[in-house]
Parts: C-alpha cells; structure tokens; sequence
C-alpha cells in the first residue's frame, strides 16, 4: 500500500526537496503540497491522505492552528510537525493541537521515510523521554490549555494506565508494573485512546500531564 503524504512548508525549495525524497520510494507518495496553513487544511480535507508534514513558522494561517483544524474535523491523516529548533515551546502547542510528533528540518533523508512509515502506522515517533523532557521543560511556563477531554469514562485501571503512560513507560513495563499480561495491557491502552478521543500514545502523554496525573519535574 502506498501512503500518502501532503507537505505544507511556506518555502518551495524545502517542499521540493522533501518531495524528491518521498517520492524516490516506492511505499511513498507525495499527493499535495501547501504554500501556507489554511492550504495544507484544504488539501487535507480533499486528498485524505496519511501523514501531514507541517511547518509551524507559515503565513495565513500557521502550522499549529492547521493542525488543531485537522484534528477538529475528525480526519484520519497524521501530522508530523517540522521544526529547525531541537526543543522548541511551539512542539507543544502542535502536540496538544493534535500533532503526533516533530521532526528537525535537517532530518536525513532515510530518517523521514521511515518516521512518516511510523507515524502512519500510529507508533510515536517521539520517545517517550524525549517527550517528557520537552513536556518538562515547557509546561511549568506555558499558559493553560484548553480543558482537555475528561477522565470520568475512564475505569480506575484504565486511569492507572494513562498514568504510567505519561511516566514514558512501555507496555512491557506498564505490564510488570501492575502484575498484567502485555495484551492486556495493548487492550487498555485501546480504550484509554478510544475513550479520550486520542490519536496515538504521543497524545496520551500530553493529556496525562494536562490533567495533573504527572508533574513536570524540577530543574
């Protein structure tokens, strides 16, 4: 199966080199490009495709708010946030608008193929501790979110879950820790996602510490 990737940068030569290496595989196909924001969420809309990668810095309309506007429409496509800084505060305002992680513009070429293969296949591309440390590092002085989804339909294990996903745990080690089979705990993971309308574990992470179930740690 071909994925299909929409690229949305303000810079046509950045676009155009992306394209050139998205294209050279054979997995890989790059069905649209967009010059600005409100652009990269008409093509979204219209080609459906599976992974977004989106600039934060474009004109318009910029890479956060287009990526809150995809979400908000329910669509399937992946937004892979592109970045020059390595831990930049505006990565998490993308993860919280529903990105499911970042990418630095001087990704090597292997590097993106096989991060857009990831995002797709809903896996986070952003560890889990690398995650945490831009959480940690940005959220004691960013201003509050959005209230984000609540936590009632979750039951006590399935909150239990979230929590140690927020920890950067695995399932193996979400598994040991509470004394379950990793299946099990794959089945919780599910329905945590379903319940709080999540798109992949990346979210998970933010919404546990945007509900105070982990405290950014001290400096």
């Amino acid at each position: 199966m071909t994925l299909r990737v929409v690229v949305a940068d303000d810079q046509a030569l950045v676009r155009t080199g992306f394209r050139m290496i998205i294209d050279a595989r054979e997995d890989l196909e790059v069905v649209g490009e967009a010059a600005d924001g409100a652009e990269a969420v008409r093509l979204t809309r219209e080609l459906t495709p599976d992974v977004v990668l989106m600039d934060v810095r474009m004109p318009v309309l910029d890479g956060i708010g287009a990526t809150r506007r995809i979400a908000e429409t329910g669509s399937r496509a992946r937004i892979l946030v592109l970045t020059t800084w390595d831990v930049d505060a505006h990565v998490v305002d993308a993860l919280r608008a529903g990105a499911s992680g970042f990418l630095l513009k001087d990704i090597r070429p292997g590097e993106l193929v096989e991060a857009i293969r990831l995002t797709a296949r809903g896996e986070a591309l952003l560890a889990p501790t690398v995650l945490t440390r831009v959480l940690d590092r940005f959220l004691r002085t960013l201003p509050d979110p959005e209230p984000p989804p609540s936590l009632r339909d979750l039951s006590g294990r399935e909150r239990e879950v979230l929590t140690l996903i927020g920890q950067a745990l695995s399932n193996a080690e979400i598994a040991a820790r509470l004394c379950l089979s990793e299946a099990t705990v794959k089945n919780h993971v599910t329905a945590v996602l379903r319940k709080l309308g999540l798109r992949d574990r990346v979210q998970a992470v933010v919404t546990a510490y945007d509900h105070g179930l982990v405290r950014p740690r001290r400096p």
